[in-house]
């Protein structure tokens, strides 16, 4: 992640491509959340298509502008946004009315070749404009663009002219404008733009430099990129105060309508040239000067902070680290779309009250990718983990329950989660006498078609296979994934594993095997589940009393001839889903509670009937009337095992 952030921040500071075209475009969408107004006291006199109606195709005789700027007083800032290169018959008239206004500003063009070399002459009047001040104090080669060759006015206007500068201007990657020089070098000497000029000169201030590339021109700030460039902010296009030039020609815009404004006279009809591209739509060129102007004055230039920058990208870039907190990855993505537009809606605010420039590209971008980074390593983690348990609980649990673990396999972690579960036990009798008769190999093959079927019935169910000890089956239901009828579930499994014995018994008679018999016993308790062990090595299993009564349980089938034997917690559990009958309280070795125990039989007529008899005798027994319950046990004993061990009981007790 680290060396991703340097390479996004490195990226956004160096502008490289197509990234910085990108960006551009996206942040274009400030500007049409502004509603700032361009300054009043800039005025735009275009030479429109009603001008060029008017007098014509361009250029015109130079008698025409002369008329115009007769109109204007000395309390107006002329700018001419054009450059009279070509000497014509008429100079000495427009040089006469530019020098009877005596405030004007008049503009060239820096080139890498111009058609013509410069006469020592202009070149002094371009030095005149220049900023002396600055030019002494900097390495102009550092902080500006340098023009090799000017294209400039005919030495006639331009000694007529108060200052000059230049109109120069550099397109962004994608050949909009955004920026706008403060400056340029030429000549070894400062040359300011004409909208840094115009500013000097109506404020009758000069330029300072404050440090940091930033300048102070009266009270207002500019601040620049190492080219000397600043990001200006453009306005609604129908807050520009403009003016048709036959307005101005006629005389009906009026001197005192335009006094102490700064009143520029460019191109606006489309044929003509003088048309900029820029994020608000194609604008005439002196819009752009406008837009500068105005900025300064309103102290509306845009800013640019490469810390809060470099931060923002910084925090995207680890934001999708959060699955560190965050499981859920649809939260997830909810986090990333919520902290973006907080985001996106905060740099659009400090874009309108701060005139703060924010990139919402970089951030957005970086974003992306490093969450497309994390989650892909994420699931390749998780992958791992899921392909782990699968491996590790396939043979333990059912399809069902494996998948809903693998959707969740944190409920794996090493630690134990107090829970009610319903054991399993279930053990082969007379199992050490058969193992004497058979040598390892047999003994093994034996046992394991024998665990087979057991073990695929109780993963039927949704139980979790916990070990095999010996001939034992430990098993267990309601972990690690929640099964609502747990009990119910471990009732099913143990019945249906009396019928898949019966089956496989036929099979190990066949081939000269003994028979299995086995006791089951099951209680539902709370007791503690999860991985137990050290850090490199654990088992996912259960401790605890209600474990221990299970397993004891199941050794109680032996005393009362039994299969399944189920707590009063389990009945209480299953209610009378099943068939089962009461037998008596007794207290297990361990507990000093007396449990009562019931046994689980399979729900059939002959069942029902023999378990009706059974509860009058037990009745019987239980209210001490001994002669009677022993003759009803007695009834019951050729199709009742558990009698016997009543009719046992009373007899000692008579």
């Amino acid at each position: 992640m680290f060396v991703m952030a340097l390479l996004f921040v490195g990226a956004y500071k160096a502008e490289l491509e197509p990234l910085h075209s990108f960006s551009l475009r996206f942040n274009d969408v400030n500007f049409a959340l502004q509603s700032k107004k361009a300054s009043e006291d800039v005025v735009f006199i275009a030479i429109d298509e009603e001008s060029v109606n008017r007098f014509g195709r361009w250029p015109w005789n130079r008698e025409i502008l002369a008329t115009a700027v007769d109109n204007l007083s000395s309390d107006t800032l002329l700018v001419f946004d054009m450059v009279f290169s070509e000497p014509t018959p008429d100079d000495n008239r427009l040089a006469r009315s530019i020098e009877e206004q005596d405030n004007s500003l008049c503009g060239f063009f820096l080139r890498h070749r111009a058609t013509e070399a410069l006469s020592p002459e202009q070149s002094d009047l371009i030095s005149d404009s220049s900023l002396a001040r600055l030019s002494s104090e900097l390495d102009t080669k550092k902080l500006f663009v340098e023009g090799n060759e000017a294209e400039v006015n005919v030495e006639t206007i331009l000694s007529s002219c108060s200052l000059s500068a230049t109109f120069s201007t550099l397109r962004d990657s994608d050949q909009l404008l955004r920026k706008y020089p403060v400056a340029f070098t030429f000549n070894g000497e400062i040359v300011p733009s004409i909208g840094t000029q115009a500013v000097r000169m109506i404020l009758n201030q000069d330029i300072t430099y404050s440090g940091d590339r930033s300048y102070k021109l009266a009270e207002h700030l500019i601040t620049t990129d190492e080219r000397g460039f600043s990001r200006i902010n453009y306005y609604p296009l129908e807050s520009y105060k403009q003016h048709s030039f036959t307005e101005l020609y006629d005389g009906t815009l009026t001197k005192e309508s335009l006094n102490n404004k700064i009143v520029i006279l460019g191109l606006s009809e489309t044929g003509l040239g003088d048309i900029r591209v820029t994020p608000i739509g194609p604008i005439p060129g002196a819009l752009v000067h406008y837009t500068f102007i105005s900025n300064v004055l309103n102290d509306e230039l845009l800013h640019i902070n490469m810390i809060m920058s470099a931060v923002s990208i910084l925090f995207f870039l680890l934001l999708p680290l959060i699955w560190m907190i965050i499981k859920s990855i649809y939260r997830r993505a909810l986090v990333y779309i919520a902290a973006y537009i907080l985001f996106f809606i905060s740099t659009k605010l400090v874009y309108i009250y701060l005139n703060l420039y924010l990139d919402a590209f970089y951030p957005l971008l970086a974003l992306l990718l490093s969450a497309i980074v994390s989650e892909s390593l994420l699931y390749k983690r998780q992958e791992r983990q899921m392909g782990f348990v699968k491996s590790a609980f396939s043979s333990y649990l059912s399809p069902l329950l494996l998948d809903k673990l693998m959707n969740d396999p944190e409920r794996l972690k090493l630690g134990g989660e107090k829970k009610e579960l319903t054991i399993f036990f279930s053990d082969i009798r007379s199992f050490t006498s058969i193992s004497e008769k058979m040598d390892a190999q047999k003994l093994t093959h034996y046992l394991n078609r024998y665990f087979t079927p057991m073990s695929d019935i109780v993963t039927k169910h949704n139980g979790m296979i916990d070990k095999y000890i010996g001939d034992a089956l430990m098993a267990f239901y309601n972990a690690p994934v929640d099964v609502k009828e747990h009990a119910a579930d471990a009732c099913r499994s143990s019945l249906e594993m009396m019928h898949a014995l019966k089956t496989l018994n036929r099979e190990l008679v066949k081939d000269n095997l003994p028979p299995i018999e086995i006791g089951i016993g099951l209680n539902t308790a709370e007791v503690v589940v999860g991985n137990m062990g050290s850090q490199k090595r654990f088992n996912y299993t259960v401790i605890g009393d209600g474990v221990n009564l299970a397993s004891r349980v199941e050794g109680l089938n032996k005393l009362f001839g039994t299969k399944i034997l189920i707590t009063e917690q389990t009945k209480l559990q299953i209610g009378n889903t099943f068939l089962t009958r009461p037998l008596e309280k007794f207290k297990v070795k361990g507990k000093d509670e007396e449990v009562m125990l019931y046994e689980l039989l399979e729900d059939t007529q002959d069942n029902r009937l023999m378990v009706e008899a059974f509860v009058v005798a037990l009745e019987l027994y239980y209210q001490e009337k001994y002669e009677e319950a022993l003759q009803r046990f007695s009834d019951l004993l050729s199709s009742d095992y558990v009698s016997h061990y009543f009719i046992e009981k009373i007899k000692q007790l008579l």
